[in-house]
Order: C-alpha cells, then structure tokens, then sequence
C-alpha cells in the first residue's frame, strides 16, 4: 500500500476527485460529469474497497488513513482494493475547503462507476443468497429480493439498501422513477451496503416497466405489492412462498396502480389505530422480514 502524501493546497488537483461534494452542479458524483462513486467515513470507505468499483483515490486526516491501512492488513478483500491506489493526507481545514463542508469524518475515497450488470445476470447470481453472493445466516439469502417503484428520496433508498443488507436480501431491482442508488446520500445512509448488494434496473417507462416482474415471477417469485389498500396482511401473502420479491413505492402516493396489477398479491402491515403507512424503507424492512423468517 502507498505511503500517504501530504497536501496542504486546497487547490491541488490530485484533490479534484473529491471537490465540491456539496454542488448541485459540480459535484463528482454526477452521472453526466465525472460519474464517481463516493464513500465517506471509517466504516464505509473500507466496504467501497472491497467492492466492485476501482478505487482512485482516499484522501484523509493522517489518523484515519492508518485507521484504514490497518483495515486493509486484517481484509484481503480491502487491501486489494487499495493496491497502488493513491493515499493524501490533508488536514481539517484543507479537506474543508475542497470539499465545500466541514467533512468530520476525516476521510473519503472515490471510485469509478463501472456498467450496471443486466437484469438477468443479477437474477441468474441469486442461488448464493445476499450481499457478495453469500447465504444469510440460515442459507436463505436468496429468498427474498427487493423491488422500487419510483423511490426518489436517496435517504430512503439509502435506507433501504441497509435494511437489505441486515436481512439478508439478495438483490434490490429499481423501476420506473428511482433516484440515483450510487448517488453519495444513498452511499453514506447505506453504510456502504449499497455498493455490496446486487441491483439493477427493471427496464420501461412509468407505464411499462412493470411487465418486467414477468421475469421473476417465471423464475418462482410470488410479487407482493406493499399497500395500505388491501384486507390480505403481509403474513398471509407471503405464507407459503419459496421465493418472494416485496415490492414498495414512493411515499405518499405508494404504489402506481399499474404495479400492484402486475403483482401476485397486494400486503398490508396491520396498524395501530389512527394510522395507515409506514417510511417506505421501513415498510419493506418489514417485507423483508416477512418473507424471510
């Protein structure tokens, strides 16, 4: 691994990977720009490593770039991710003023983006189960996958991501209306889960992405659509089922019409009195669950 350089320049360009994090037009992380993938933070910058995303740089406090060397001496998958990439060492103020905020986590990497895997490739990977292709702990990771219908808060995708990961979800598919899911929001509120669990998009417009849930259904999914409007509980829908894909949508407006027809059967979660829906990243953790256990 290299030795860290240090920068004290807040212009230098070697920095430029992660200038501007927070402008709405400049920002590294914009598909049409430089199209990187952004992790900040102790926990999440070791998970980009070992994902498939080639690291191009990890800029950070002195303190925190040892804090992930040592990562990388106990993970070989982490410290192949690092090979020869190129470590700077600044100081709070200087990271500060490249990346637009006070950055206090003291450490950030930037990768590039590489081809989404097609839908069917994701599909065909899911007989290992969760994320990296391992089973959950009781070998049924593959079970369950999760599907979008126009989530386009990334906090909430974010979320759901990391939900994903915790409960042993194979995969997360994105129709019609999705945000970003490599956007750096989604990156950090997913504890970096999202650059370890399989997704991909379901292909279509608002109107006709649904007719890709052919595709699961033909390969043993039962689609559940997450609703409020139904008399069917999520426990009934899922019984029964050897694979399920629990499928949520935006909040507020939920699911379209469109999707849920398209679905096997449509789910509720029984609530309390007074209320009707839960956040969407809560309401398919849920599923999630569910249908897992």
């Amino acid at each position: 691994m290299t030795t860290p350089i240090s920068i004290t320049d807040p212009a230098d360009p070697r920095l430029d990977d992660v200038r501007d994090l927070n402008s709405s037009d400049r920002r590294p992380d914009l598909p049409g720009g430089k199209g990187l993938v952004i992790a900040e933070g102790k926990l999440v910058v070791p998970r980009l490593a070992a994902s498939r995303f080639p690291v191009r740089c990890v800029v950070g406090f002195a303190d925190r770039l040892a804090e992930l060397q040592d990562a990388a001496a106990a993970d070989e998958a982490v410290a192949r991710g690092l090979d020869g990439v190129p470590f700077y060492a600044v100081d709070r103020g200087t990271l500060a003023e490249v990346a637009g905020f006070d950055m206090h986590r003291g450490l950030v990497a930037a990768a590039d983006r590489v081809p989404e895997p097609p839908l069917a490739e994701v599909l065909d990977g899911l007989t290992g189960g969760g994320a990296d292709g391992a089973d959950g702990a009781d070998g049924t990771g593959s079970r369950v996958i999760g599907v979008l219908e126009g989530v386009g808060d990334h906090e909430n995708i974010g979320a759901l991501f990391r939900n994903a990961a915790g409960l042993g979800v194979g995969a997360v598919l994105l129709g019609a209306g999705c945000a970003d899911p490599l956007y750096r929001r989604v990156v950090r509120v997913s504890m970096g889960h999202v650059l370890r669990v399989p997704f991909a998009h379901l292909p279509g417009k608002p109107t006709t992405w649904q007719r890709g849930l052919a595709d699961l259904q033909d390969r043993g999914y039962r689609v559940v659509a997450m609703t409020p409007s139904t008399q069917t509980t999520l426990a009934e829908a899922v019984a029964g089922a050897d694979k399920v894909a629990v499928m949520v949508g935006a909040e507020g407006p939920g699911l379209t019409e469109h999707a849920m027809r398209a679905a096997d059967v449509r789910a509720k979660i029984p609530m309390a009195p007074g209320t009707d829906s839960l956040n969407v990243a809560t309401s398919a953790a849920i599923g999630f669950y569910a249908a897992q256990f």
